[in-house]
């Protein structure tokens, strides 16, 4: 991770002894690592000192984020728990009830309770809803009493505690200019994570032991740079997946990641719930091509529904005949639309199938599978869940709050380093040292060229990393001209 670079001296013994990091037995030409690693140190240096921060302030937010789930249950615990009574009532009376708390919105959908004692969420559009946000109104499934109304975010149905702390972590609250602040974070994550990695790889140690556990005996910068790396170790597989799964719904980077994926036949497939002819839930016409559910027709009040709306309660049962067992949701008909009953259990193994259902006489009209998704686009919804949380539950959200915690020990491990290697200790205002300029030109032309293009290439992928580097360097350069300046100004 970030913000190390060695001590000249006998604090620390930095001297690579890898087979990479030798120079040559015969000819005494240095190995390609070892003129690489001044230049890996500085930017680890830099892109740790000046990024961290951002780091810091997304891994605390992450953290209080993966505790927020929890959090809601007790917090909301009205709204989201009823006793368990005899039977449920049909959503058609809970819709009822909530159009009735809230004449004003109109219902989009509905989430069914997922287990006994759980209440119906039925999701509004208001006048005053803010986009991605919905009011949502909680309906006892058993006695149709409203329990309460929360606004909800996005598809993963976040209430006002969570979704205050996601809009921290993804913009601090700024809304649309504050997105800039997550997607530099999660740009250089990686980069300084790997090339920590490297780096704690490479250096002398005792026993292959210290590589995954803090060196005993240690003390001072020592001590906190076996922390530093052996925790960095163990974490960089999680933060690398947090960086790849934060990019790609970032504004940037992430419209680039979206073309690719659409190149490659990675989209997220949608499932079709248009209307032949374009007719509404409240009209027939254009359905002779669907054949109706088998025993349809039998089911209690079907008689004459030919063209009309057969209700959201015999379109889960068309559902559930399709095959969409455990937690479902349901989004009503709109003009030229039918009903979308979706699967959310996100637990694993998943369930998260899709059908449209046609709303004058309750066939299926398209289905979707999630077994049937590209690879491409399971693995993205598998990345983004986990990133959320909301792939395999507590676990998951234990899982990413370690992450965070770890995130957060090594970067305070990293600016301690950098403190104690202050060349003047006893000026407490002065700082530690970067690993010298011109580490560049070490590296052997045909290994440099190539990483240039490299890094341009990525540069261009991710724009804000390729931005802030330019920025870096330019800093640098500004700073080696006033050393000069200042160099000149002595000897004279």
């Amino acid at each position: 991770m970030a913000i190390d670079d060695p001590v000249q001296g006998p604090e620390t013994d930095d001297r690579p002894t890898r087979p990479g990091t030798r120079t040559g037995a015969h000819t005494g030409t240095p190995s390609v690592w070892s003129s690489l690693r001044p230049l890996v140190l500085r930017l680890h240096f830099y892109a740790g000192l000046l990024v961290a921060p951002l780091l810091l302030v997304a891994a605390t937010s992450g953290f209080l984020y993966a505790l927020s789930f929890q959090a809601e249950k007790v917090v909301y615990r009205h709204e989201l728990r009823v006793p368990v009574g005899d039977r449920t009532l049909p959503l058609s009376e809970q819709l009822d009830a909530a159009r009735a708390a809230r004449p004003d919105g109109t219902v989009t959908s509905v989430r069914l309770p997922s287990e006994e004692g759980a209440t119906t969420r039925v999701l509004m559009s208001t006048p005053d809803a803010e986009e991605s946000k919905s009011l949502a109104v909680f309906v006892d499934p058993y006695t149709a009493e409203v329990r309460g109304e929360l606004t909800s975010y996005g598809s993963s149905g976040a209430l006002p505690l969570r979704t205050w702390i996601s809009e921290l972590h993804r913009h601090l609250l700024l809304g649309e200019p504050g997105r800039v602040y997550s997607e530099l974070a999660a740009s250089w994550l990686w980069v300084v994570a790997l090339g920590g990695v490297l780096l704690w790889l490479a250096r002398t140690r005792a026993s292959k032991r210290a590589l995954l556990t803090p060196e005993r005996g240690a003390t001072g910068r020592r001590r906190t740079l076996s922390l530093h790396g052996s925790l960095g170790l163990w974490a960089v597989t999680g933060l690398v997946l947090l960086s790849a799964t934060g990019l790609t719904w970032s504004k940037y980077a992430g419209e680039n990641i979206g073309f690719v994926k659409d190149q490659l036949g990675g989209g997220t497939p949608a499932v079709s719930a248009a209307l032949e002819g374009g007719t509404g839930g409240a009209g027939g016409g254009g359905h002779e091509g669907h054949e109706s559910m088998p025993g349809m027709e039998d089911m209690p009040g079907m008689e004459g529904m030919s063209g009309g709306d057969v209700g959201i309660d015999l379109a889960v049962v068309a559902a559930r005949q399709a095959g969409l067992d455990g937690p479902v949701s349901v989004t009503l008909p709109t003009e030229g639309t039918g009903y979308v009953v979706a699967q959310t259990d996100t637990q694993f193994p998943v369930r998260l199938d899709s059908v449209a259902i046609d709303p004058a006489n309750g066939t299926v009209m398209d289905e979707l599978r999630f077994a049937d998704y590209p690879l491409l686009a399971k693995l993205t919804r598998f990345g983004i869940d986990a990133h959320m949380g909301l792939f395999l539950g507590v676990v998951n959200q234990l899982a990413l709050a370690a992450l965070a915690l770890s995130l957060i020990l090594i970067i305070c491990w990293g600016y301690r380093m950098w403190w104690l290697r202050r060349p003047t200790k006893d000026r407490k205002l002065s700082a530690g040292r970067a690993i010298p300029r011109g580490a560049w030109r070490k590296v052997p032309l045909t290994v440099l060229l190539p990483l240039a293009a490299a890094v341009a290439l990525i540069g261009w992928f991710l724009p804000l990393l390729g931005i802030s580097l330019l920025v870096f360097l330019a800093l640098d350069g500004l700073l080696a001209l006033r050393a000069r300046a200042r160099g000149r100004t002595a000897r004279t």
